[in-house]
């Protein structure tokens, strides 16, 4: 129970409702007693009149009496069960929109590093079939807990007030009861554990087969990808039945040791009514009663037993990943209004994961309306550079500045609101175009839309499509080709009219002609912004203000088109060899 200890303060924020569903069960419980006793007031007033010679009449009246009784003391406790129902159970789906939303949360702030360990198929699971199984736990499993505790509690109480001695024989089962639950507890939560780790893995491995079903096509793969699933659905299929094995045992022991707990009452029961320990047989047929409400209860026992097992072991994978405190942090308490002033002073950078070094002592100087071009050869560091900008890693040797201000100590809702980036692999959610563009700008008019996309030069092919702005992209905008995504990336980009301007090999899938186009447009765009553009192309830095070459992190050339141009070095053959790629085609 240690791990489930994290919902406790959901349990506090919602204490009105459960305090109220308490109180519920505990009246709706009192009202379900009355039936057993009204049973053994009738089979008393049977018995009298056989003794007695009492009147039919009244002992008809009496039995009409007690049947009505009956029948509305069972309506009110039903429609008490029934609102315990409305208030804990709607109360376990309040937790799982909270526990959702703070798991989502904490997933938005944890940095690059984390999701390159984690698959997605992994995360995913752990919101949605994780939290599903501890909404369990906060709804069902905790009503039943409650409503057994009660009605153990007040059934107890019922039956010692009527016969000390028969209780005692009645609830003799129930410390074996007790110590096959806690073994088969242990059990279950073991399985469990390995159930849920193994469900995530089929999770990971279809999300990335569909995420990459295009290549699996294209290599003619689906058998051999079909035969791993078969595999790893067998596994898992074998680590569920272990689990339903064990959980398959609960049922019939609990009925067992109920019906044993039944033939005890006769028993006893019998024994002690012939020997004049109890007056009335009706007081036999009252504790069956007692035993067959409780039925129920104790069946439901090994049920919520398995729910808490299984929810404390999501628990503890949920519990894993929130955790991991984030590398990167927003340290800044009050907002930072930024300029585009950048500087990196003697940055070196070393991947974590790969224990690769990006970057070795790097320094250079972009200011507020100019514009730098980084070439370099792939794995040069240039992509790097613009992760530190964004701050999507942290650096732990030289200084970022922006603006003077060190960039750990900027605010960051306030830097990253403050760049357009435009990345080397072109990202658009399965939505229409015009919500794609307008995630740089959520409250971007239709006109807005239309001038970026003009300027990103894709207007033209949008307003192609049936819907032209409103046509739904497929996942990861498959609809679109190469070309036009990046061009929706820009326009998406610049949309937000940032300080700071980010491009990541944004043109590489885009004909010269148009990257022309966009180029002047971007230029023109961006005369009082800091722009940063990473290319492997000339004619996408030769108008920069200042260009640096990166090779193996470091950099060998710095200077304007025509200083490099004229130098011996990578950026002058580069030119030479793409300007005799134009001229041959």
């Amino acid at each position: 129970m240690k791990e489930l200890q994290h919902l406790n303060k959901y349990f506090v924020k919602y204490k009105y409702r459960f305090l109220l569903g308490i109180i519920i069960t505990i009246i709706a419980q009192i009202f379900m007693l009355f039936t057993p006793k009204l049973i053994s007031k009738s089979f008393k007033a049977i018995e009298d009149f056989n003794n007695q010679n009492i009147s039919s009449e009244i002992i008809k009246g009496q039995l009409i009496e007690n049947i009505l009784l009956i029948i509305g003391t069972a309506l009110i406790a039903g429609i008490l069960t029934f609102l315990m129902r409305q208030t804990l159970i709607v109360m376990s789906r309040h937790v799982e929109f909270d526990l959702k939303n703070e798991v989502f949360k904490h997933y938005e702030v944890l940095d690059q590093n984390f999701y390159k360990r984690n698959r997605t198929g992994d995360l995913m699971n752990r919101i949605s079939e994780d939290v599903s199984r501890v909404r369990m736990y906060v709804g069902p499993a905790v009503m039943y807990t409650i409503n057994t505790l009660i009605r153990f509690t007040v059934v107890i109480i019922y039956m010692y007030n009527v016969s000390p001695r028969l209780t005692l024989y009645t609830i003799l089962p129930l410390p074996i009861l007790s110590y096959i639950i806690f073994k088969l507890s242990k059990e279950i939560n073991k399985r469990s554990t390995i159930f849920q780790q193994y469900l995530s893995k089929v999770s990971s491995f279809t999300q990335e087969i569909f995420s990459g079903i295009r290549v699996v096509k294209a290599y003619s793969l689906e058998k051999q990808h079909q035969d791993n699933m078969i595999d790893l659905a067998n596994e898992s299929k074998t680590k569920s039945m272990n689990l339903a094995k064990v959980q398959s045992l609960f049922g019939p022991l609990m009925i067992a040791l109920i019906g044993i707990s039944n033939l005890v009452v006769i028993y006893f029961g019998g024994v002690m009514y012939i020997n004049g320990s109890i007056e009335s047989i009706g007081t036999i047929a009252e504790f069956i009663l007692y035993v067959n409400m409780l039925t129920w209860p104790v069946a439901s026992i090994g049920w919520v037993s398995s729910l808490v097992q299984e929810a404390e072991a999501s628990q503890k994978r949920i519990n894993e990943f929130l955790k991991i405190e984030p590398e990167i942090k927003n340290k800044a308490t009050n907002r930072t209004e930024i300029k585009g002033n950048i500087e990196f002073k003697n940055v070196s950078f070393t991947y974590d994961d790969t224990n690769i070094q990006a970057l070795e002592n790097i320094s250079f100087t972009v200011k507020k309306g100019e514009t730098l071009a980084i070439l370099g050869k792939t794995g040069s560091g240039k992509s790097t550079i613009l992760s530190l900008i964004t701050r999507l890693y942290h650096v732990k040797e030289g200084k970022i500045t922006i603006d003077g201000n060190q960039i750990d100590n900027v605010n960051l809702f306030d830097l990253r609101n403050s760049i357009g980036i435009v990345p080397q692999d072109a990202f658009l959610f399965s939505d229409s175009i015009k919500n794609n563009i307008k995630f740089g700008k959520e409250n971007a008019t239709d006109d807005e839309i239309i001038k970026v996309a003009q300027q990103a030069v894709v207007h033209e092919n949008i307003i192609q499509f049936n819907k032209q702005y409103e046509t739904i992209l497929g996942e990861r905008g498959i609809t679109l080709s190469g070309g036009q995504k990046q061009r929706v990336s820009i326009a998406r980009a610049i949309i937000k009219n940032p300080e700071i301007l980010l491009f990541d090999d944004c043109l590489s899938a885009v004909d010269t002609e148009t990257e022309e186009q966009i180029l002047n447009n971007l230029f023109e765009i961006s005369k009082d912004k800091t722009t940063i553009i990473v290319s492997h192309r000339v004619s996408s830095a030769k108008n920069a203000d200042k260009i640096i070459i990166l090779e193996d992190g470091k950099i060998i050339q710095e200077g304007s088109h025509n200083q490099l141009v004229n130098q011996e070095g990578y950026y002058a053959e580069l030119y030479l060899k793409q300007l005799s790629e134009k001229e041959l085609n």
